[in-house]
């Protein structure tokens, strides 16, 4: 007796008319299709279909005895084409030892000789690591950015003209394209109440400026 391997991870997409099947990798859930195979006992029941409905009927007793034909016909026959469609699409994957998981070749540690999940690729942890690092240096940069001074709060980076939307350099005083001037935010230093730029005690807490 044979044993048919690599049963765990496939769907069956056969029907009466033949015969296929589809097989996944475990770690990441791609895969192949196997061929299609038609079925024998399927066309045989075509067939009496067929001639049962030209001749009003007359087969009609032997389509309906085929289905009992066709059912343990088709059984042997699908057994069959699964076990073909196995050795088709084994090829492309590779079983671990270490955990016992059948993966293509996009999960598949060459050098070790295991899965991905049970030895990484270490250049691409490092690669992915190192760009993970990066972004969360860039966010950490940006939330750290100061664009309102820590003593006075009474600046704050202008990257449009408000009258005219010409872009400006931070820390100018009018626009050099339409001559507006570029009025700035104050902001108190001690409870950070927006405050008018004149002013010498803040009208919310009441501390200096």
């Amino acid at each position: 007796m044979t044993l048919i391997q690599f049963v765990r991870n496939h769907n069956d997409l056969s029907t009466d008319r033949g015969f296929q099947f589809e097989f996944f990798c475990d770690r990441c859930g791609s895969g192949y299709q196997s061929t299609f195979k038609g079925s024998a006992s399927g066309a045989i029941t075509d067939a009496l279909d067929v001639a049962s409905g030209l001749l009003g009927g007359l087969f009609g007793s032997a389509a309906s005895a085929s289905q009992k034909i066709h059912s343990a016909a088709w059984e042997k026959q699908h057994d069959q084409e699964f076990q073909k469609a196995v050795e088709e699409v084994k090829p492309f994957f590779k079983h671990c030892k270490r955990c016992a998981k059948w993966v293509d070749e996009g999960c598949w540690n060459k050098e070790r000789g295991l899965c991905l999940e049970c030895a990484p690729d270490l250049e691409a942890e490092y690669s992915a690591a190192q760009t993970e690092a990066a972004v969360q240096q860039a966010h950490q940069v940006a939330q750290e950015a100061t664009y309102v001074t820590k003593e006075k709060f009474d600046k704050t980076v202008v990257g449009a003209c408000p009258n005219c939307g010409a872009s400006i350099t931070p820390g100018a005083k009018f626009c050099p394209e339409c001559g507006q001037a570029i009025k700035r935010e104050r902001f108190c230093a001690q409870c950070g109440s927006k405050m008018n730029a004149d002013v010498k005690f803040c009208p919310e807490c009441g501390a200096k400026t």
